[in-house]
């Protein structure tokens, strides 16, 4: 008995040494980091800039995919059944992560016990944008003009990034604050949700900065109002909300990127590291701030208590609209 007890004892320390080892040779395969939305958009922006310079500073494989629908928790939902080994990781957003349980009767995951949170990455306001060729029309020109026709019999059309993301939920507040007819037109990304505004088809959209910014530059859209309490660095002439007379409505968007639930914390803490190296470089700052943005990083203990609070508030929000999807 005493030997059969000493071989069990040996065959754990030989089991644990080889998942030390395991994690201390990670990655020995492609990392596969899943964006929920289509290229084009903002969190496909942050994600290529971070993601690809990841790959070249560590050596890494790290594999870009897109993976859009159901308002971004297609990716999410993925990304919480996969195996929690550091190979399949997610970038979420308050768009699904934060939204998509309190709104979907079966997302496939839970905010909170699905995941292990690895690093804030960045964080930004939302923008209102109209199409620019009607920049000049007086009926549609900033947000008195935009509120002016929400109140009309035609009403107001809204483009979000989805069902349940947070310009939906966002409208919803605009909508109790002033009473204005509001009918919100889902896509499966910015990218597409811009382009039929700027084809004229919707008024306005309502995406976070950076997924507006090069079309703004480029004159092809025009920002009525930001979201946030102060304006935005990178459209310092966009009033804020309050500025333009909607009073106690805010909020911004932010990106995370999370593994399974189960993932080694060697793992997740070497994820961690190396991304927090790659958002303290001084030219990936500023390319995401010329985005719109603003880098984050932090410690995934920080992250976690954060998506925490963070998941709370929205609940409130998402309670109070009452909105389900089904």
């Amino acid at each position: 008995m005493r030997l059969f007890k000493t071989g069990l004892v040996i065959l754990a320390a030989a089991l644990g040494a080889g998942g030390v080892h395991a994690q201390a040779d990670y990655p020995a395969k492609p990392i596969r980091w899943l964006i929920p939305f289509t290229p084009g958009g903002g969190t496909d922006f942050v994600s290529r800039t971070v993601g690809t310079r990841l790959a070249e500073a560590t050596k890494w494989t790290v594999l870009l995919e897109n993976m859009p629908g159901a308002g971004g928790n297609l990716a999410v939902a993925a990304a919480a059944k996969a195996a929690p080994d550091g190979y399949t990781i997610v970038i979420g957003q308050t768009d699904n992560v934060m939204l998509g349980p309190w709104l979907y009767p079966n997302v496939g995951y839970d905010t909170v016990k699905s995941f292990a949170p690895i690093v804030q990455v960045s964080v930004a306001p939302l923008a209102i944008v109209a199409n620019a060729a009607t920049a000049a029309n007086p009926k549609l020109g900033n947000t008195a003009d935009m509120l002016a026709r929400g109140r009309s019999q035609a009403g107001l059309s809204w483009a979000t990034a989805g069902n349940g993301s947070a310009g939906h939920l966002f409208g919803e507040q605009i909508k109790g604050a002033t009473g204005i007819r509001l009918l919100q037109v889902p896509y499966k990304g910015a990218a597409p949700a811009l382009a039929d505004v700027m084809g004229g088809s919707v008024d306005v959209a309502i995406m976070s900065v950076p997924s507006v910014l090069g079309l703004v530059k480029g004159g092809k859209l025009t920002p009525l109002a930001v979201t946030t309490a102060k304006r935005s660095p990178m459209l310092p002439d966009t009033p804020t909300l309050e500025e333009a007379g909607v009073r106690g409505v805010e909020a911004g968007i932010w990106l995370g990127l999370f593994a399974p639930v189960g993932t080694p914390p060697a793992i997740v803490a070497r994820l961690n590291a190396e991304i927090n190296k790659v958002l303290a470089m001084p030219d990936i700052r500023e390319k995401i701030s010329a985005g719109g943005a603003t880098p984050v990083g932090g410690t995934s203990e920080e992250f976690a208590a954060f998506v925490r609070t963070d998941y709370a508030k929205w609940g409130k929000i998402a309670k109070e609209a009452n909105i389900k999807i089904e």
